[in-house]
């Protein structure tokens, strides 16, 4: 670049993110849970040896800036990569450079952002690098390392987790540009809180939104309805078809299954704002209602049913309140689970015993040879029993009577337990009449 060139560049307006990225690591906010002496990160740092590593986080938690001050600080050289941007020829290009790098005593961080967007063939050809130490890779991603990136590199890094920016880390980066710009943003007490929950813990997205405010007349004070009408507000961070997608449909079925109505209503507004498809929210209420409820209350598998049928009848917006209604129904109702349970009882126990036949007496004998081998045989007609009920065995002969399912002494299923035990009264009493039944 010629001298010229370097003076415009120089002369060229930085952004705010930019003008306050840090220098050294103790500046990085947010993340000492990684970075402090105490932390894992800090420790390497301290001991100037680094491992390759995946710094998994969401947007604007300082990912790119911590790999930075990593190669400064342990004076690596630093080979940035994008893999929106990169392909096998600029990582080949890479490794050459590090491969003389090394020869010459240097080592080499590359930084790979995004790097979940490389596939397996591509993630597959850093391994022989990483391994003989040509390159310490720091890999960052927003996505679930444990979805995204292959085993067989996972097991070569350490993976840490960045947090999104709390509020006192968002906090420190908005007095660091007022300190910079020396003056102080034009929004009153309540528009600044409401300005960093619109950044939604990306501390980048804080520190554009504010450069924007700075732009305003400095005799401009905002409250927080004018400071949503200037700066467009975000929407809020979620993929539906990652882990977000997964992490807040759980976090909705567990509150249902918690009796937390609030807390349930939360998560399922939470998803809907995040643009989630109101089917998928459907199905996982029909879950719950089998799964956390069951029979201790019959209704709330055709609430949800009928939630999820109104839903398709009449579309969004409307459709989502009836959703809703089906979630505070299900959060509401008396919890069991038994009917759950008692399938994988049964599943297991099929598994076990294998192809048992059912007992002779309870099979159909539609031929002279069936009735000969004994089909049929003493089969007793339930509704000619006295109550209705033979007490009759029903399981295979060659294993004994299971109990699968329990009810618990919740809602409807209270009374289907009395009806269970009325039942077995019955069926002792013909056992102690006739041993062999």
């Amino acid at each position: 670049m010629s001298k010229q060139s370097e003076m415009f560049v120089s002369q060229a307006p930085r952004p705010l993110a930019d003008r306050l990225r840090p220098e050294i690591i103790a500046e990085v906010v947010g993340q000492d849970h990684l970075l402090g002496d105490d932390g894992p990160i800090g420790r390497m740092v301290l001991n100037g040896r680094l491992a390759s590593m995946i710094l998994w986080g969401p947007p604007g938690s300082g990912k790119t800036t911590i790999a930075r001050l990593l190669a400064l600080e342990t004076e690596l050289e630093f080979e940035p990569l994008s893999a929106v941007f990169s392909g096998v020829a600029d990582l080949r290009k890479v490794f050459e450079r590090a491969s003389a790098s090394r020869a010459r005593g240097k080592g080499t961080l590359l930084f790979i952002d995004e790097i979940h967007r490389f596939n397996k063939a591509q993630q597959d050809g850093f391994l022989p690098y990483v391994e003989d130490g040509t390159v310490i890779l720091i890999g960052a991603t927003t996505e679930n390392p444990s979805f995204e990136i292959n085993a067989a590199l996972l097991s070569r890094s350490q993976v840490f987790v960045l947090n999104r920016l709390d509020d006192a880390a968002l906090e420190e980066l908005l007095v660091r540009g007022e300190q910079v710009e020396e003056r102080k943003i034009p929004v009153d007490d309540d528009a600044r809180r409401a300005l960093k929950s619109m950044a939604d813990g990306d501390g980048r997205y804080l520190l554009n939104l504010t450069e924007e405010l700075f732009t305003l007349g400095r005799e401009t004070v905002l409250d927080t309805a004018r400071l949503i009408q200037t700066v467009q507000k975000r929407a809020p961070l979620y993929d539906k078809g990652q882990e977000g997608h997964y992490n807040l449909i759980s976090a909705m079925h567990k509150s249902i299954r918690g009796s937390d109505v609030d807390a349930t209503l939360y998560w399922l507004a939470r998803m809907f704002v995040g643009g989630e498809d109101p089917r998928f929210i459907a199905r996982r209420l029909a879950r719950a209602a089998v799964e956390d409820i069951g029979l201790a209350d019959p209704q709330a598998l055709p609430q949800a049913l009928a939630a999820w049928e109104a839903y398709e009848r009449i579309g969004t917006p409307e459709g989502e309140l009836a959703l809703a209604q089906c979630a505070i129904y299900l959060a509401c109702a008396p919890k069991s689970n038994a009917s759950y349970k008692a399938y994988g009882s049964a599943m297991h126990c099929a598994r076990e015993t294998g192809s048992l036949m059912p007992p002779k007496h309870i099979l159909n004998a539609p031929t002279g040879l069936m009735k000969d081998l004994g089909y049929g045989a003493g089969y007793e007609y339930d509704h000619n029993a006295e109550e209705a009920f033979s007490g009759q065995n029903y399981f295979p002969e060659d294993i004994d009577r299971e109990i699968f399912y329990q009810p618990v002494e919740r809602g409807y299923e209270r009374e289907i337990a009395k009806r269970l035990e009325y039942w077995e009264k019955l069926r002792a009493d013909r056992r102690a009449k006739d041993p062999q039944s």
